[in-house]
């Protein structure tokens, strides 16, 4: 009877002790994603903002990482996950590309896109995606793989879409380059060069 205690108190202990170990690996491997995404979970990157001009309207062009969008959707509370999806997701990326007129006018007006106000809508929503591709710095050329377009409904003084591109390396500098058709201010380019800088999330 003795010898079958002492056997279950050595399991329990093992058990126990194993147990406690892998909750402090846990740990240790949850403050390491925490150090990593420190800056992203408290003000988010971008990249500085490009901008071109064509004539009386501004092209600007922000790079956004991935985790920028994961921590703003999931929060920080399960960091695991937001990890895991970056690392799926890693060769992705995200440009932020907006057009503003500089006196504020709306720019999907006939006088500016000479198409009905639904047409050019329609082509901010389906049509722009093929106006836009990456050259990467290993002179790749990738095509624009889906567009989001942010409607405001004349509210803002501009129109906002997001760019998707894929098959990315996340190491790889770009440059955007842009062929407007909508508004006809022929081709623009916007090189990402330097280093995000701080927004709020």
């Amino acid at each position: 009877m003795k010898e079958l205690n002492r056997i279950v108190f050595a399991f329990l202990f093992f058990v126990l002790f194993s147990c406690k170990k892998d909750t402090h690996s846990t740990k240790l491997d949850d403050s390491e994603i925490r150090d990593r995404y420190f800056n992203l979970e408290k003000i988010g990157w971008k990249s500085q903002v490009y901008i071109q001009k064509g004539e009386d309207i501004a092209f600007m062009a922000t790079e956004v990482p991935i985790q920028y969008y994961l921590l703003k959707d999931l929060g920080t509370e399960n960091l695991k996950t937001v990890d895991s999806l970056y690392e799926k997701n890693k060769r992705e990326r995200v440009v932020e590309f907006v057009f503003q007129q500089e006196e504020e006018k709306d720019l999907l007006s006939r006088d500016f896109t000479v198409m009905d106000y639904t047409d050019a809508v329609k082509y901010m929503s389906f049509g722009l995606e093929k106006d836009f591709y990456v050259v990467t710095s290993k002179k790749d050329t990738i095509q624009c793989s889906g567009v989001a377009y942010e409607r405001n409904y004349k509210i803002a003084p501009f129109q906002k879409v997001l760019l998707f591109f894929s098959g990315i390396d996340p190491n790889e500098k770009i440059q955007l380059v842009y062929t407007d058709f909508l508004f006809r201010k022929g081709t623009l380019k916007f090189k990402f060069k330097d280093t995000y800088t701080q927004i709020a999330l």
